[in-house]
């Protein structure tokens, strides 16, 4: 069994995927779109990795506000959700994602990771954060 992370983002989606013991998330890829609202070739990318790694749960970023509460970008993350599990038929589960992104960046300044290629990337390592945070508390309990 493996499990899915995902970052959604405006024309973005990062992707990482857990390793089957369920210890460790790494990044895939990006997928890229032109249009926030054109997201049939992104849930065919993601229902072919599905296939490709055997996913059988997929956990979502869920951009919630500072303060707890729900914004935009958090209501687009559940429609995001209800899409993927009427088309996958997978459970999706929202993770908290605040601050993941500012996580990811300070990672890869660290590493010293020229900007360019962190303006591609840190998607894929948001999602990476994202997923990791999961499988961490699933494997404390």
């Amino acid at each position: 069994m493996r499990i899915m992370g995902l970052d959604y983002g405006q024309v973005t989606v990062g992707v990482a995927i857990s390793d089957e013991l369920l210890l460790t998330a790494q990044g895939i890829e990006v997928i890229r779109r032109k249009d926030e609202n054109k997201l049939r070739h992104t849930l065919q990318r993601i229902e072919a990795l599905i296939d490709e790694y055997g996913v059988e749960l997929i956990v979502l970023g869920y951009p919630k506000n500072m303060n707890n509460t729900i914004g935009e970008r958090a209501e687009k993350s559940e429609q995001f959700a209800d899409m993927l599990r009427r088309r996958t038929g997978l459970e999706v589960v929202l993770w908290d994602e605040r601050l993941t992104t500012v996580a990811a960046h300070n990672a890869m300044i660290e590493g010293n990771v020229r900007r360019e290629k962190r303006a591609k990337v840190v998607d894929k390592v948001a999602a990476v954060f994202i997923l990791q945070g999961y499988l961490d508390n699933k494997n404390q309990k």
